[in-house]
């Protein structure tokens, strides 16, 4: 979730007007800050979370890999005061996704213990989580229900469409063998679709990725 005025949302009008109280007791929840290296595991999957992480600026990834080795990544982010560990601080489960810092970063921990305290004193501030979190959680959905419901070749030409209208909640990779396993498949199936889109002349592969050739047509074939 976001430590940001959330921009929809029933209770929005009133988070743009609270948002300066609820930070105010956020970093009040703040019990150290330091520097992590490109590639620090934020957070890594099964591990229980007794603090959440606050990084302010800076790009991340998000990952899970499966019992079989099979690996799912959820794409990168471009942090602006995001906030990682929430859903688990709730719950009390082991956390479900590898946060891997793409770049060092300075973060800010978030005890437990002062965060349980914040929340049971100030029943807005635990509202203002409760509509953070239910955005993220519809928004997660919607990328997974898609990516397993629908073709390879749709999630791409869907993905770089709204890549354009820059309303996605994250973003890709530069490495294909990272992008293939973005849409839950093999770097050869992922390949092929690609081809498939290049050859309807809807997208073109350049040093710099894939880039839209007829965005009305990329349109056409995703609606």
């Amino acid at each position: 979730m976001q430590l940001k005025p959330l921009a929809k949302g029933r209770f929005q009008p009133m988070w743009q007007q609270e948002h300066d109280a609820i930070e105010r007791v956020m970093r009040e929840c703040i019990t150290d800050t330091k520097t992590v290296a490109g590639q620090h595991k934020l957070m890594q999957q099964g591990q229980q979370v007794d603090a959440l992480i606050l990084v302010p600026h800076g790009r991340i990834s998000m990952g899970y890999t499966a019992r079989n080795g099979r690996s799912f990544q959820l794409g990168t982010m471009n942090c602006d005061s995001q906030l990682f560990g929430e859903m688990e601080f709730f719950t009390n489960y082991l956390c479900q996704l590898d946060i891997i810092a793409e770049e060092p970063l300075e973060i800010a921990i978030i005890n437990g213990d002062k965060l349980q305290h914040a929340l049971l004193k100030t029943p807005k501030f635990a509202l203002f989580f409760a509509s953070a979190i239910a955005i993220d959680y519809q928004d997660t959905v919607d990328i997974f229900t898609r990516r397993m419901l629908y073709p390879i070749a749709y999630n791409i030409a869907y993905d770089l469409y709204h890549q354009h209208l820059q309303d996605q909640p994250v973003e890709g990779f530069t490495k294909c063998y990272l992008e293939a396993e973005r849409f839950a498949t093999t770097d050869r199936v992922y390949r092929r679709a690609v081809k498939s889109l290049e050859d309807l002349g809807l997208i073109k592969r350049d040093k710099e990725g894939l880039m839209i050739c007829d965005l009305a047509g990329l349109k056409a074939f995703i609606e």
